[in-house]
């Protein structure tokens, strides 16, 4: 099986990697830390990538890419997960809200939207999830009420990655009620720095900005706020989602982790137990099951199509092999703790996958969940 996706593909990871080698610090670990200096790493670093043309590679060029194949931005998705996502939040913008506003937007909203998010200037966060409203996402109570020739929305979202630096959010209000839930919901696109809006930290092991309380106090919007259709929103975030669940190429990282942990523990290595490194390579088989899954995903989109259970079944194989990874290789690490600055990184790495680890089997829809969409498409099939 070759996962290398041809010369072009080998290149373009080259590229990535030497850019990714000479413009962000060995040490880094993302973004979202407490050293505002991690955020503007990301941020010259997205500048680095839209000057290059390699931000949104392949949106079209008139939004600002260059028309390249969903495969060559599968690429760029595997490389910057892999290196800790030196994009910052970008990957957001550019995965799912941009392509969504294209495909929904009215022109004027993508004149608005789309250049700041390929010239990387803009952070996005996504209000969606409610302390009442989380894997269940049709049940959302923030409200939108008709105001003249707007609305008024008032309501609180909870988890919202990103809400204390993001200028825009990805807003999920009801409009209206009515037999199933799911109607009567619409996606309004709204500024974060409104008065109207306030954002609670939530602390968490995760760091900074992973988790926060979002409220809307009767803020004001308008009908140029609304992208897509009035009460047809739940057409849109289910699309949204499928592209969200596989926007994050976790499997990279994992692989990437496990394959450096020999080398880094050199003679320890083969002092660890058997069973340990029976399980670090049953871990690197799960790797090329979830890279596969997500290839799958990625080969219906580029048709113009989304499948939820083939989304579903990626997401479940792709959080189970972060936790499981994320186990293995800390107890590697207890096993043979190694000296010197690499091992240092390697150590602070592992323990950061762990650490994020700990949510990816809840967040954007929780495994649980994921089971209950890929039962309900083979059932349908």
């Amino acid at each position: 099986m070759d996962f290398t996706m041809g010369p072009s593909a080998r290149a373009l990871r080259g590229e990535l990697r030497g850019l990714v080698d000479e413009h962000v610090p060995p040490d880094f670990l993302g973004a979202f830390t407490d050293d505002p200096a991690d955020l503007e790493i990301a941020q010259s670093f997205c500048r680095l990538l839209a000057e290059r043309g390699l931000l949104c590679l392949a949106w079209p060029e008139r939004y600002g890419g260059r028309g390249a194949s969903v495969w060559e931005q599968t690429v760029v998705r595997e490389e910057m997960w892999a290196h800790h996502e030196p994009r910052g939040a970008q990957y957001m913008g550019v995965n799912w809200v941009g392509p969504t506003i294209m495909r929904h937007g009215t022109p004027e909203q993508r004149r608005r939207h789309l250049p700041p998010i390929a010239r990387g200037e803009v952070i996005w966060c996504q209000g969606f999830s409610e302390p009442d409203a989380g894997s269940d996402l049709a049940a959302v109570r923030t409200a939108a009420r008709r105001d003249g020739d707007g609305w008024r929305v008032s309501g609180q979202k909870i988890w919202t990655s990103y809400a204390a630096m993001a200028q825009w959010c990805f807003l999920l209000a009801r409009t209206s009620t009515g037999d199933r839930k799911q109607h009567g919901l619409t996606v309004f696109l709204v500024p974060m720095a409104d008065p109207a809006v306030e954002v609670r930290p939530i602390p968490s092991m995760m760091g900074p900005h992973h988790l926060n309380e979002v409220f809307f106090s009767d803020l004001r919007v308008t009908e140029g706020d609304v992208l897509g259709t009035v009460d047809e929103g739940w057409a849109v975030v289910q699309e949204v989602l499928a592209f969200e669940r596989v926007g994050i190429a976790r499997y990279a990282r994992c692989e990437r982790l496990l394959r450096a942990a020999p080398s880094v523990l050199g003679d320890r290595w083969a002092g660890l137990p058997a069973e340990l490194r029976g399980r670090w390579a049953r871990m690197l088989t799960h790797c090329r099951r979830a890279r596969l899954l997500a290839y799958q995903v990625v080969s219906t989109q580029s048709r113009g199509t989304v499948r939820p259970g083939d989304a579903a079944a990626y997401r479940i194989a792709v959080t189970r092999l972060d936790q499981d990874s994320a186990e293995v290789l800390m107890e590697i690490v207890a096993s043979a703790a190694p000296d010197g600055a690499e091992a240092r990184r390697f150590r602070l790495q592992v323990e950061d996958h762990w650490r994020y680890s700990r949510a990816s089997t809840v967040a954007s829809g929780s495994v649980e969940m994921q089971q209950i969409l890929l039962s309900r498409a083979l059932l349908a099939s």
